[in-house]
């Protein structure tokens, strides 16, 4: 027989002796574990060695206000769900306490007794409403984490039989080609065709090579994301639209390809940003770790992003841009730079 669930525990906090055991032996006749402290400082030393499920807090109590321990607790300890116990005329106080996170409040009157199990009962529906969501977000970032590792997973293979088996097998057609135009001397209009042939399997190699590069921009060595923003600035500045170059003043090691990945895509869209939107002359980007902190930098001193209204615009790419930070864990942060342009930093603290 399977045992039955643990009944919620439940603290009631309040300095009136008489009151505090009416509160208790009703909540305890609808099933509950209560326990009980007539002061804050008797609170705070129950709390030390247990975590309620819900506490019912006075308002007044002889060492202390309800709000100020409800402030020391959520400054020293993680966050007890809680619900208010108010006499007349303290409604504004009750106001401010739940500003401060309480679930409900009661008011000390005649049909206090009758009211109480109700208001625990939905502050109780509140916190397990509470913990539920946060277990669905939870369980939402694992999978969408997990889709993403899996995209990344296909596309690293993609991008290798690209590379390895189709890239190869050109290359091979390419220099069966260049041999053959040497048998084919004699016959002028046949070599010229083979030369033919050979200069478009040149640049089909060359297509599959920049395909197979986008597919995988960065290995799964430590320093593949150093080595891959280098070749980025390299191959950008390359193009002639943008002198873009990248500065790194110390080793970068990066050990999750799937971090490196996502911090790669972001400096590869925010250059892409800073050539096709920001008309952009000139663009940095900055790797530097400094202990366990990780800042991607990338900057350009184009026009910036404006909209309509001339202030800052989120557009697809900078929406991907936050995307792939939130996936690792990073805060992204976009910003003008001195004398016009964009910043686009992106923070991340590396797991030891």
């Amino acid at each position: 027989m399977a045992p039955l669930d643990k009944p919620p525990h439940l603290l009631v906090v309040d300095d009136d002796e008489g009151l505090l055991i009416l509160m208790a032996e009703t909540l305890r006749g609808e099933g509950y574990l209560v326990d009980t402290a007539g002061s804050a400082t008797a609170a705070r030393a129950w709390l030390d060695r247990h975590v309620p499920d819900l506490m019912i807090l006075d308002l007044k109590l002889p060492d202390g206000s309800g709000p100020d321990l409800v402030a020391s607790l959520q400054r020293d300890r993680s966050a007890v769900p809680f619900a208010v116990v108010t006499g007349q005329g303290d409604e504004k106080v009750a106001v401010e306490v739940m500003k401060q996170g309480a679930l409900d409040y009661v008011m000390k009157d005649t049909v206090l007794l009758d009211r109480l199990p109700t208001v625990v009962r939905r502050a109780l529906n509140a916190v397990a409403q509470e913990k539920a969501l946060r277990a669905a977000q939870a369980e939402y970032r694992r999978l969408e984490r997990e889709i993403v590792a899996i995209s990344e997973r296909e596309r690293h293979s993609i991008g290798a039989d690209l590379h390895d088996n189709l890239g190869q097998q050109l290359t091979a057609l390419e220099l069966m080609c260049t041999l053959a135009k040497e048998d084919a001397r004699p016959h002028p209009e046949l070599a010229k065709r083979l030369d033919l042939m050979a200069r478009m399997l040149r640049e089909a190699v060359a297509q599959v090579r920049f395909l197979a590069r986008g597919l995988v921009p960065v290995g799964a060595e430590p320093e593949a994301l150093q080595v891959g923003l280098a070749g980025l600035a390299e191959r950008t500045d390359a193009l002639g639209r943008l002198r873009c170059r990248f500065d790194c003043p110390t080793p970068v090691s990066v050990a999750d390809p799937f971090v490196a990945g996502h911090l790669y895509r972001i400096a590869q869209e925010a250059v892409n940003n800073a050539v096709k939107h920001a008309k952009a002359r000139h663009a940095v980007i900055r790797l530097k770790q400094s202990g366990s902190e990780l800042r991607l930098v990338v900057e350009d001193d184009g026009i910036g992003l404006p909209d309509r209204d001339g202030g800052p615009r989120e557009g697809i790419g900078l929406g991907v841009m936050r995307h792939r930070a939130s996936l690792i864990g990073a805060q992204l942060t976009l910003g003008t730079r001195r004398g016009g342009g964009c910043v686009i930093r992106c923070a991340l603290r590396l797991s030891s």
